[in-house]
């Protein structure tokens, strides 16, 4: 009975890395009294740590942390991000840019891209990337953050980061230790279930120490120890969908540009990252194991570094998908525990960031309502379809002569995807849907980017007169604004060099 349920005392987090040390230092920063957190987590057992990459958000969460950006840079080698360049995607040897934040400001009912497509179809041969203050600056390679003044185009556009997640996990970790998180040494031998409901009721270690829990976490990575080991959430495919099933990521020298932007190039089976942070360069290659070996995945990868790797490569294999339930009975899983999206819109971290703000927004008591848990599951499961369209969206924008690209621009995509494909070609735009992560602008980027120009345009722009001399305005102040600005190297040896 609900009048009958207690407050949560204790809750045990299972795996460290990024996912549990982003989990515990939510939570000891928002259960300040009266809750017992542990975390286990074994030296022995590595964690996946490519994602280096993140999306605007991770800002919020860090503030609501109270951490101070500048230190937080000094302590993971971060660099700052504007968006991603996409290169060879759509077709071979094109180029274009996904900004954090809009192209240009609205200043009419009718969208910015809209008036660039009359534009364009009027004679206008400036790229639509022009009209975007983040790639100004990142074409530069300058940084400077938004400005505050909604009358410059110094603030139309936002930023995340690059960092290094094994230094994230670490300096979390001694903020959630801080905060009264005890840390457990080892490693999981078997998990107790109660009789009758079904519930976790507590781990034993492989040295036999026991420790128990009203509330589970599953941290534990793609093995979800307690999610799938214990409860057997199920798992839902994407692989015919996202064919890429494997990585191999390597560190490399720092050399060449320091670009306040992450790269992503399409190779002929998969796709190769670029990180710079300010001690190196992350690099790996995600690619299709149905299209390309092993050993020819890592000689693409080995001949496309900035400069010397400075590791043995990182080889990784994963199922592209999402669990029937991230939420069953008393655990809830967290990170690739809960599911895989490849990291090509940078949104791992993110997944973390939001299955703990789910957590903080339905946070159980020791009734764990079946209600409350249906309502994360709905979320979360929307959540990810959402973002796995995004992903789609450019494996199916392709018109390349290779295998896999002719087999992903041929594929049936999910009814969702299908919908927003052919109203934009139709007309030029987006349908937002509930839970979209991704707002229009980043959908008009990858619409336009790779080619899925429309057929028409939205029918109010015929009652307009031409935007073109407005469009030249606006790419005239960006290229000065950006101009201004110090290099992006500049900026972190003034603020945040490590």
């Amino acid at each position: 009975m609900a009048s009958q349920a207690q407050p949560i005392r204790k809750i045990l987090i299972v795996g460290g890395g990024s996912a549990g040390w982003m989990t515990a230092a939510a939570l000891s920063a928002n259960l300040a009294q009266g809750c017992e957190i542990a975390l286990i987590e074994s030296e022995e057992v590595g964690t996946v740590g490519v994602g280096e990459a993140t999306i605007p958000p991770i800002r919020t969460f860090n503030q609501m942390l109270g951490i101070d950006e500048a230190e937080f840079m000094k302590r993971t080698q971060a660099s700052y991000k504007l968006g991603i360049e996409f290169v060879n995607w759509g077709r071979a040897g094109h180029r274009y840019f996904h900004p954090f934040g809009p192209h240009g400001r609205a200043f009419d009912v009718v969208p910015v891209h809209q008036h660039w497509l009359l534009a364009k179809a009027a004679g206008e041969t400036a790229g639509f990337d022009e009209h975007s203050m983040a790639w100004h600056l990142a074409k530069a390679n300058r940084f400077v953050r938004p400005s505050g003044d909604p009358r410059s185009v110094l603030s139309t556009f936002d930023y995340a980061y690059h960092f290094d997640a094994g230094l994230y996990a670490r300096y979390l970790r001694a903020y959630s230790e801080q905060r009264g998180v005890v840390r457990h040494e080892g490693k999981i031998g078997s998990v107790q279930q109660h009789g009758e409901t079904g519930f976790v009721t507590g781990v034993t270690l492989e040295d036999g120490r026991s420790l128990e829990a009203e509330l589970f976490i599953d941290c534990s990575g793609f093995r979800g120890l307690l999610i799938e080991g214990a409860l057997q959430a199920g798992y839902a495919d994407w692989t015919h969908w996202l064919p890429c099933d494997r990585a191999v990521a390597i560190p490399c020298e720092k050399a060449g540009d320091f670009t306040p932007y992450t790269r992503s190039t399409a190779r002929e089976a998969g796709w190769q990252w670029r990180i710079p942070l300010q001690h190196r360069t992350g690099n790996g290659h995600v690619y299709s194991s149905q299209f390309t070996s092993d050993e020819a995945a890592l000689d693409v990868l080995l001949s496309n570094l900035d400069g010397k790797p400075l590791a043995e490569p990182n080889r990784l294999r994963f199922t592209t998908g999402m669990r029937r339930k991230f939420w069953d009975k008393n655990v809830i899983a967290v990170g690739l525990s809960s599911g895989f999206l490849e990291p090509l819109e940078s949104t791992s971290l993110h997944l973390i960031q939001a299955g703990i703000s789910k957590l903080l927004a339905l946070f159980p008591d020791t009734s764990f309502d079946p209600a409350v848990i249906a309502e994360y599951n709905h979320i979360a499961a929307t959540e990810m379809e959402r973002i796995r369209d995004f992903i789609v969206l450019h494996y199916k924008l392709m018109d390349r002569d290779e295998p896999m690209w002719r087999h992903t621009a041929a594929m049936e995509v999910p009814d969702s995807l299908a919908f927003k494909i052919d109203h934009f070609r139709r007309y030029g735009r987006h349908i937002p849907r509930d839970m979209d992560l991704f707002a229009p602008p980043s959908w008009h980027a990858v619409h336009i980017g790779q080619f899925n120009l429309p057929e028409g345009t939205d029918p109010l722009g015929a009652y307009r007169p031409s935007g073109r001399e407005w469009l030249g305005k606006l790419r005239s102040a960006m290229a000065n604004e950006a101009a201004r600005q110090p290099s992006h190297q500049a900026f972190i040896d003034q603020h945040c060099k490590a």
